[in-house]
């Protein structure tokens, strides 16, 4: 039974609003194993808490197969927020139209930050265990801190991407930690007994960047922790040469380094950081107060803009990711700069660090204007592109 409802759950899984693609799908094998290992376990009944869902695959099928008593569910990415709710519409839908109707309004799920809210009283924890070491350990002291004292944490992934720190951060904070048998590539590590937590949280690090004389703040989640990453580094070489605007945004804003760093250069400019991820959004209103700026750095968290009305903003700043997921795709950065064209006022300009080997001009040209290499070096590539008059 429950593998025929997983099938249904799953084949009608979309991405959307994220890139879709051939090549992109919505779920894994390592959804599927957490999923058939909590029902191996006998966690169904149990109060059910999600974390690093992508989008729904884990939420949708622990409803359909454990029936929890409560289901709580933290994503990092506003996207895959905005696809757990329209696949769980969509699921409905479907199974309404085939005379199976759902009570209420479908599945039932509440969206929480990573916090006590999330975990007080879960007793199973589904985890889809994160790129880096640092989000995973901030994941488990929650879940240690947070969570029933019986809890049962079920952490995933694919095997080509765990690593055994994976276990000695867990070991950390549960007493025992088991990894499970692999199946299709997929390894599900089951952790349990959780420590007592140390006094004080060590998220988000803060770290001085004394080459900018910068405090910069970092959730586990972000992307280069509290470092300055070296596309960031080429990008501020060309501070001086962008012009003064009324508003400016750095998009995919990360720590916010780029927006504290503009607010700096031009005093007078309204800054907006925005960022898909909530662990960007929320290191980047830290790193705005550590320096100061929060009276004059806005913080938002936001899909490519989306919320942004058209032809408002003067300044772009984009240093965009060239991987969605664990892929390589320069989806996520085609769709940045579309947004960044739409956003932005007649004259205004999109200042844009990239690798060399993206091929993005062409991009630039048709979806903001004419656009000038404005530096490379062996890596990188910036480039500033001016909105065309409409």
């Amino acid at each position: 039974m429950a593998a025929n409802t997983l099938a249904d759950i799953f084949d009608g899984l979309r991405r959307r609003p994220d890139v879709e693609a051939p090549n992109l799908q919505a779920w894994d094998a390592t959804d599927r194993l957490l999923l058939d290992t909590a029902v191996q376990l006998g966690r169904a009944g149990s109060g059910v808490a999600v974390i690093g869902d992508r989008y729904g695959a884990l939420t949708l099928g622990a409803a359909g197969v454990l029936a929890p008593a409560s289901l709580r569910v933290h994503q990092d990415l506003i996207t895959g927020e905005r696809a757990l709710r329209l696949n769980a519409a969509e699921l409905s839908a479907r199974r309404e139209g085939a005379g199976l109707p759902e009570d209420g309004a479908g599945p039932v799920f509440v969206h929480l930050p990573l916090g006590p809210e999330l975990l007080a009283g879960a007793d199973t924890v589904l985890l889809q265990l994160p790129k880096t070491l640092a989000e995973l350990e901030e994941t488990a002291a929650a879940v240690a801190t947070y969570a029933a004292p019986d809890v049962r944490l079920l952490a995933g992934g694919r095997m080509k991407h765990m690593s055994l720190g994976m276990n000695a951060v867990l070991e950390r904070y549960f007493v025992s930690v088991q990894p499970q048998l692999a199946k299709q590539k997929s390894r599900v590590l089951l952790a349990a007994g959780p420590k007592t937590a140390a006094a004080s949280p060590r998220f988000p690090v803060v770290e001085h960047l004394a080459e900018l004389d910068l405090d910069v703040a970092a959730h586990g989640a972000v992307f280069a922790g509290a470092r300055l990453d070296i596309g960031t580094r080429f990008l501020l070489g060309f501070l001086p040469a962008m012009k003064p605007a009324r508003h400016a945004v750095d998009l995919g804003c990360g720590t916010g380094i780029l927006a504290a760093m503009y607010a700096r250069q031009f005093p007078d400019t309204a800054v907006t950081a925005t960022d898909q991820s909530a662990a960007a959004v929320q290191s980047a209103l830290a790193t705005a107060r550590a320096n100061g700026l929060a009276d004059r750095i806005t913080v938002m968290q936001d899909d490519a803009l989306s919320t942004f009305p058209g032809g408002t903003v003067d300044a772009v700043l984009l240093n965009p990711p060239f991987h969605v997921g664990a892929g390589v795709h320069a989806g996520a950065g085609l769709k940045m700069i579309e947004a960044a064209g739409r956003v932005l006022a007649p004259g205004g300009e999109l200042w844009t660090v990239y690798n060399r080997h993206l091929a993005y001009l062409p991009a630039l040209e048709r979806s903001v204007g004419p656009t000038v290499v404005e530096g490379r070096n062996p890596k990188f590539t910036v480039t500033r592109s001016t909105r065309r008059s409409h």
